[in-house]
C-alpha cells in the first residue's frame, strides 16, 4: 500500500458532497486481502449480471427476485437497497471503510472510478466491484465511538450518516486529530442490524487505551497469563531492554513452556524489527517460546514472517487482549476487577441471519 504522501486524494475539493461508506469483505473477511492488493471493494450476489443493465431499482428487484427466490420480501428488499446503493449511489471521490477482520484496524479509500463489472478468471471470486486508493490504514481505537457504532453494522454497504463522519475521518487521514470528538453513542432504531459484541468490545478497548498505557498494559497481559496458571515475572517500569514478561508453568516457574514475552501498548503498527529482537531475547533467557503483543497491531511484513515462527512465536492484537480478557476475567485479582469493571450477559442470536 502507497503512502498517503505520494497521492493528492481527488476529495480535497469536494468535502461539501463527500460521502463515507461502510463496506465489508465478507462475513469472515475472505476477500479483504484481494480488496487491498487489487484496489477495489466488493460486495456477494455474483448470481446478479452486469448492475449497469438495470435502470430503475424496480428493474433490479424484479431480477433479484427470480434468482434469489427462497428469501422474504423484507431480506430481499434489505439486500436489493445494498446491491443498489453499491453500484449507483456510491461517488467517486466518496470514502469507504473496510473493517479489518486480520487487525484491529479499519482500511480507509477513495472511490475513484464507478462501479464495474467483471467476469470470473483465475479463481478469482470478485465480480461486482468499486476501483479504490487506498489511503490509510487507523487503528479502531483512534476513531470516535458514534463512528465506530456505524462501522458496526451488519449490512455489507452502508452510509455512515454520523455528523460530519465524512470530514472527521478526512482529518485522520491527514493525520490530524478528529474534527469533532463524539463518545456518545445513540441507538439506531431503524431496520439495520449491529453488530453488538463488535460496538462492546470497541468500548472496552475505548477504555483500555485510556486507562491501561505503558507499563499498566503489561500488568494487564501479566494478569492475563497469571489467570491462564503462568508462574510470571514482570519487569518493573522504565527501559527492559526487550523483555517485559517472563513466564512458564509450575508453582515456581521451573517448567516448560518457558514463554518471553515483549509487549507494545501504542497505537502504531509494530514493525519487523522488533520480532526480530524478541527472538534474540528468547535466547539469552533461554525461552522456547515468544509472545509479541502489539495494541495497534502488525504490519505486513511481521504478519508474514511470523507464519514461519508458528512453533515458536505467537502475535496477539488488541481484539486478541480482549478476548482473552472475557475468557479469563473471573479469575482476575480483585485489584484488575476494580480497575476494569465489567459483567457479562447473554443475548439470543437470530439464526436467520
Amino acid at each position: 500500500m502507497k503512502s498517503i504522501t505520494t497521492y493528492q486524494p481527488q476529495f480535497l475539493n469536494t468535502v461539501e458532497v463527500m460521502k463515507l461508506w461502510t463496506i465489508r469483505a465478507g462475513r469472515y473477511g475472505e476477500q479483504e486481502q484481494t480488496c487491498l492488493k487489487e484496489n477495489l471493494v466488493t460486495i456477494a450476489w455474483n448470481e446478479l449480471p452486469d448492475l449497469r443493465k438495470f435502470k430503475t431499482r424496480e428493474e433490479l428487484t424484479d431480477e433479484y427476485q427470480k434468482i434469489y427466490s427462497e428469501e422474504s420480501t423484507a431480506q430481499a428488499g434489505i439486500r436489493i437497497g445494498q446491491v443498489w446503493r453499491f453500484a449507483n449511489e456510491i461517488a467517486i471521490g466518496d470514502l469507504v471503510a473496510l473493517p479489518s477482520k486480520a487487525q484491529p484496524t479499519i482500511h480507509i479509500g477513495e472511490v475513484v472510478e464507478n462501479y464495474r463489472y467483471k467476469s470470473i478468471s483465475k479463481g478469482q471470486n470478485v465480480i461486482h466491484q468499486l476501483p479504490v486508493k487506498w489511503l490509510k490504514e487507523i487503528p479502531r481505537v483512534e476513531f470516535d465511538q458514534d463512528i465506530l457504532y456505524s462501522f458496526g453494522s451488519l449490512l455489507t454497504v452502508s452510509k455512515v450518516s454520523r455528523e460530519d463522519a465524512p470530514e472527521r475521518v478526512l482529518a485522520m487521514i491527514k493525520g490530524k486529530k478528529s474534527a469533532s470528538k463524539n463518545d456518545k453513542v445513540s441507538v439506531d432504531v431503524s431496520q439495520e442490524e449491529f453488530d453488538i459484541e463488535r460496538i462492546a468490545k470497541d468500548q472496552i478497548t475505548k477504555q483500555l487505551d485510556r486507562k491501561f498505557k505503558g507499563h499498566g498494559f503489561a500488568r494487564l497481559v501479566e494478569e492475563i497469563l497469571r489467570a491462564q496458571g503462568y508462574t510470571t515475572q514482570l519487569s518493573p517500569p522504565g527501559p527492559d531492554g526487550g523483555l517485559d514478561i517472563l513466564a512458564s508453568s509450575g508453582t515456581l516457574g521451573f517448567e516448560p513452556p518457558r514463554i518471553c514475552v515483549q509487549v507494545k501498548s501504542t497505537n502504531t503498527q509494530v514493525d519487523v524489527k522488533v520480532l526480530r529482537e524478541l527472538q534474540g531475547v528468547m535466547k539469552n533467557v533461554n525461552a522456547e517460546h515468544g509472545l509479541l503483543i502489539s495494541w495497534g497491531g502488525f504490519n505486513s511484513k511481521v504478519l508474514n514472517e511470523a507464519k514461519e515462527k508458528f512453533f515458536f512465536i505467537r502475535l496477539w492484537s488488541a481484539d486478541h487482549i480482549i478476548e482473552n480478557i472475557f475468557k479469563y476475567y473471573d479469575h482476575f485479582s480483585d485489584d484488575m476487577k476494580a480497575d476494569l469493571p465489567l459483567k457479562r450477559f447473554w443475548l439470543l442470536i437470530d439464526q436467520k441471519s
